[in-house]
């Protein structure tokens, strides 16, 4: 063997082991060991989709609630991480030491020892006896070796110091101090009861984000992955940089339904990496490209690294909602890495591959590509209302005739790619200097996006739960995996039936397997992360973070979202993406919504989480510790720290995008027309673009410095207009508090007021805070008091709240007894803040036509 390929041997075994150990487990037993790993990894996935099934209730048997599944959960979780995941580095992979079945045994008892004496510990709540202590010490300690073992140290040493502060309170300094709980009262809130290791967070891992990294798990075994990646070659392959632009679309389409960022950088970056450096990429640049947009996977809906089920939880709004107010800055964000992708490649005269597809005119490119629109849009629209008709009609027996019409769909679909070469699997290491033809490899895929288009269905207009849309698309892609080979082998006249399903049957096998191994550190993840929150709900430690923010920070708003985004990252280094949403969301999130409502900062819950998500997301791109960045360094070859400070410039665009639309929620789509939301779409999107462009230095030609500055200043005023023009005309004017009454009766309906209250904070301490009020119906200023369930005492020039009706609007807005309003605000007419864009285009055009001109003489003086 030459020292090039012991090199490769090497290589590719370090890269195997990396995503090993991160995302399945590195062991791999033989014999029944492996036999019994294997069987109970899929008795897991068999298990989440039994309850997540509608059988339970049908059948009368089997059927579990929120506590019980959760403790089932985690015993699975805790028993495959002892079991996959090796102690040390230089532990046994091939087998497992007689130590870890042990532990395994024990984690397990422990996790559903909740399930097993269920009834007891409802019948002694908040009293646990000795028994009930010593397991749940247990448990955390089994627990946080097996998130050691798992995930790495971080996430088990930030677990431990939250259990170290909640009993240590009364000897820690200043304002670190409380009252500090016992060791029973740690026990019994972070293990026998849903506020710690059993709260939400594994609650959503037991209900939707199995089901979701299932069916992703299924979809790749069934060749989807593979497809998406030829897809996204054969249609942007040929391009100016081409294989980099097609990196960024396969990893978004598998990031779409992937929870691990790392997972993501290797399961694309194996084949796309090393395109890109066979273009002109340098290594660092090309795993760059592929951390960017595998991390970009994270913060793309409908799974975004289960982050979008815990947000319906905490944010308290449904899947839906969450998923329209994410999506529009994922995409952007998105077109914009394609653009910057774009731009390197301009300024280093790359191109792409070479084509495989016939010459065509621009004219039928057009029409080709208008022609497939219409013809999606119509096909939605049919079976939209075509439904819709549908349901009244054939009332009960729908969903049979939707079944029905749906596999016959699949198997035209079927006998449509039967006409095309099947696509092979791509060998990264052998190159490719021509590019799969566009039309034979979309067409020989098309059954993939059905399951997709079921969830959509599903989720969008059904509006079922996820986890039961997961479900069903899930039993779907059970059905293509059983039947594709069989009936495509039908089709193409070379039928093996009983070889064909026994094929079918272990991919499937297969698919229930990776599943649960994927699930393993999510589910490890989201149990060590309410300890977290466990410990934030029982000592306080929220209300510490938000004092010391505003320490720092001196008040100012600017500096609060600064020192809290620093934070998001620091506290989201080497964790995964689930966990490190709970933790950022717990510790974080409550810091911007108090000191914001302190400082005059008032935005949605859903704009605050996704503002700490993504900077919790950024720490997998971030130097010293990004994952992501080590992962990409590993396919490429390349540098980890230099790919990961690449990585960070290229995701600048990620980072700005939270401090725009924490000022300028137009960009969440949040309270905005059909029309309003695609004229924002597009003028975001042309804003980011020029935002790439003055970071990347580089648009028709390189720019001047004051050029980029000139276009960062467009890009700012394209997002946020309404900064400029509150310069100009201010939004609001101000009345007299005493005058509240009238000002309420004078405003319109579906406006807000503004107002600045005096109050107490828990401990009766002066606090001065703003709010946001809506205007309720009513005629007149007092009918719409009366409305709104508040009485007010008006003495001299003061407005004092004199009482607030039990579960009232007034109630739910935080109004209370004794409080003093000191300000009003009313908004006023005045000019359309998109007026602003004006301007902005207009000096764009400017620097545009400067940059073409300098191109031009360029040119010309390159061909004299």
């Amino acid at each position: 063997m030459t020292e090039d390929n012991k090199r490769a041997a090497g290589h590719e075994v370090d890269l195997e082991d990396m995503v090993a150990s991160t995302d399945t487990g590195a062991r791999k037993p033989a014999g029944t060991p492996g036999k019994l790993l294997v069987s109970i990894a899929a008795a897991w996935s068999l298990f989440q989709l039994w309850i997540a099934s509608p059988l339970p209730f049908m059948l009368g048997f089997g059927v579990f609630n929120a506590t019980e599944s959760r403790s089932i959960h985690l015993a699975f979780a805790l028993f495959l991480a002892y079991m996959a995941y090796p102690a040390l580095k230089r532990s046994p992979r091939d087998r497992i030491p007689i130590q870890d079945w042990v532990l395994a045994a024990a984690a397990a008892f422990c996790g559903a020892y909740m399930f097993m004496f269920y009834e007891q510990l409802a019948q002694r709540p908040g009293a646990p006896i000795l028994q009930d202590v010593i397991i749940g010490v247990a448990g955390i300690v089994l627990l946080l070796e097996a998130t050691r073992r798992a995930l790495g140290p971080p996430l088990a040493i930030i677990a431990s110091i939250f259990i170290f502060y909640s009993l240590a309170g009364p000897w820690m300094p200043g304002i670190l101090s409380h009252r500090g709980v016992s060791l029973f009262g740690l026990v019994n809130h972070q293990w026998l009861t849903t506020q710690g290791v059993f709260g939400i967070a594994l609650g959503v891992s037991t209900s939707f984000v199995f089901l979701f990294v299932l069916f992703g798990a299924l979809l790749d075994k069934a060749g989807a992955g593979n497809y998406f990646i030829k897809v996204a070659f054969s249609l942007l392959g040929h391009y100016k940089g081409g294989p980099a632009k097609a990196a960024v679309v396969a990893s978004g389409m598998t990031g779409l339904i992937s929870g691990s960022s790392i997972a993501n950088v290797v399961t694309t970056g194996t084949f796309t990496v090393p395109m890109m450096k066979r273009v002109g990429f340098s290594a660092e640049k090309a795993g760059a490209v592929e951390v960017s947009s595998s991390v970009n996977g994270q913060i793309m809906p409908p799974v975004m690294g289960a982050a979008a089920f815990l947000m319906v939880e905490y944010v308290g709004i449904s899947y839906v909602e969450v998923i329209k107010h994410a999506f529009l800055p994922a995409l952007i964000s998105y077109i914009a890495l394609i653009y910057i992708v774009h731009l390197e490649a301009l300024k280093a005269g790359l191109q792409g591959l070479e084509s495989s597809n016939p010459p065509k005119p621009l004219v039928r490119k057009v029409i080709g590509f208008l022609g497939g629109l219409l013809l999606m849009m119509i096909t939605a629209l049919v079976v939209y209302y075509g439904l819709g008709w549908l349901k009244p009609v054939l009332g009960d027996a729908t969903p049979w005739v939707v079944a029905v019409g749906l596999a016959a769909i699949y198997v035209a679909l079927l006998k449509v790619a039967s006409n095309y070469p099947e696509l092979e699997l791509d060998d990264p290491d052998t190159p490719i200097y021509k590019l799969p033809q566009t039309r034979p490899t979309v067409m020989v895929g098309l059954q993939f996006i059905l399951p997709v288009i079921v969830l959509i269905w599903c989720l969008m207009v059904e509006r079922l739960s996820p986890g039961l849309s997961a479900f069903w698309a899930t039993v779907f892609m059970v059905f293509i995996i059983l039947t594709q080979r069989p009936i495509t082998a039908i089709f193409r006249g070379r039928s093996d039936m009983a070889a064909d399903l026994r094929e079918g049957a272990l991919d499937l096998w297969n698919g229930l397997v990776t599943g649960a191994r994927n699930m393993i550190g999510i589910g490890i993840a989201t149990a060590t992360a309410g300890i977290i929150v466990g410990a934030v709900s029982q000592t306080g430690v929220g209300l510490v973070l938000a004092d010391v923010v505003e320490i720092l920070s001196m008040g100012n708003l600017m500096l609060i979202l600064i020192f809290t985004a620093v934070l998001s990252l620091i506290l989201g280094m080497g964790l995964p993406t689930t966990a490190n949403y709970i933790v950022v969301s717990a510790l974080l999130a409550p810091v911007i919504v108090q000191l914001g409502e302190q400082n005059g900062l008032l935005v949605p819950l859903i704009a605050v989480h996704l503002f700490v998500f993504y900077f919790g997301i950024m720490a997998d791109v971030t130097p010293p510790v990004g994952l992501a960045s080590f992962a990409a360094a590993a396919v490429s070859g390349g540098d980890p720290i230099r790919t990961g400070f690449q990585a960070f410039y290229y995701s600048l665009r990620t980072a700005a995008l939270p401090f725009l639309f924490i000022f300028n929620t137009d960009l969440l789509l949040i309270d905005v027309t059909f029309l309003q939301g695609v004229v924002i779409f597009v003028v975001s999107t042309i804003a980011m673009l020029i935002f790439a462009a003055a970071t990347q230095g580089f648009m028709l030609a390189r720019n001047r410095w004051y050029e980029s500055i000139v276009l960062l200043l467009v890009a700012f005023t394209l997002f946020r207009p309404g900064f400029w023009m509150d310069m100009i005309h201010d939004p609001y004017r101000e009345v007299p508090p005493a005058q509240f009454v009238e000002a309420l009766g004078n405003v319109e309906e579906d406006s807000t007021l503004r107002l600045q209250i005096l109050g107490e904070d828990d401990f009766g301490d002066p606090l001065t805070t703003y709010m946001q009020l809506p205007v309720p119906e009513g005629e007149t200023g007092q009918e719409r008091l009366d409305n709104l369930g508040l009485m007010l005492l008006i003495e001299d020039d003061k407005a004092i709240v004199d009482m607030v009706a039990y579960g009232s609007q007034a109630s739910d807005l935080g109004f209370d007894f004794d409080q003093e309003i000191i300000e009003v605000l009313a908004p006023v007419d005045r000019w359309t803040k998109e007026l602003m864009w004006i301007p902005a285009f207009l000096v764009f055009g400017l620097i545009v036509v400067m940059q073409r001109r300098r191109r031009d003489r360029s040119a010309a003086a390159t061909s004299a």
